[in-house]
């Protein structure tokens, strides 16, 4: 079929990390930390990561794969939006990925901080719209899985 429809997919990963919420949302409102979990990759080059992290702020990210990668050379793009913010507790944000020049996905993604004994429950909530030549659901719900991972690791 060449015209494929948008395909439409929610997912929820939870995750508990041993530390504080103050320090599970720091990782996720300080540039600096949120770019060693979230952007740095073995498969890719970061050219640019920016986050203005306020309601209504942007974030931006851009990276190049290299060649660990099937696609050398070629830009991803991600650009967002951050909707919603209650320090230590909850953050929405909207965005859109492109490879090159063409988009292929908008998401809402929830990120819920929960304090618990011993440490913080993290729920994340994906609602995604995956167009044509899209990554889809499941690409991007492993994706996820890896990010969190990367965020427990570099909580450690």
């Amino acid at each position: 079929m060449a015209d494929q429809p948008v395909i439409h997919s929610t997912f929820v990963i939870e995750r508990r990390y041993p530390k504080s919420p103050e320090q599970v949302f720091a990782a996720f409102s300080e540039v600096e930390k949120k770019k060693r979990w979230f952007a740095v990759g073995e498969h890719h080059d970061v050219e640019e990561f920016e986050m203005d992290f306020r309601v209504g702020g942007a974030e931006r990210l851009r990276y190049r794969f290299n060649d660990k990668s099937p696609f050398p050379g070629v830009p991803l793009i991600s650009e967002g939006t951050y909707l919603d913010i209650v320090p230590n507790r909850r953050i929405v944000s909207a965005s859109s990925m492109a490879m090159g020049e063409h988009r292929f996905s908008s998401s809402l993604v929830t990120i819920e901080v929960v304090p618990v004994e011993g440490g913080t429950d993290l729920i994340c909530t994906h609602q995604g719209a995956f167009f044509e030549r899209a990554d889809g659901p499941e690409m991007r719900e492993a994706g996820w899985k890896k990010l969190l991972d990367n965020l427990g690791q570099a909580l450690a």
